[in-house]
């Protein structure tokens, strides 16, 4: 008898691959975006606030 093809899980399998690469993309931006933020003074009313 010949094995068949459990589209379900392969299908499965797609989407968490997707969900990884989209996660990964992600914290790439966020991380990519975080030093900039903080070389930046911030202002506070009015005033320059020095980290």
């Amino acid at each position: 008898m010949v094995k068949r093809t459990n589209y379900s899980y392969e299908k499965r399998q797609k989407e968490l691959a997707k969900q990884k690469k989209k996660e990964e993309k992600r914290l790439r931006k966020l991380s990519k975006k975080k030093p900039l933020e903080d070389d930046a003074p911030q202002f506070q009313e009015g005033k320059t606030v020095e980290r």
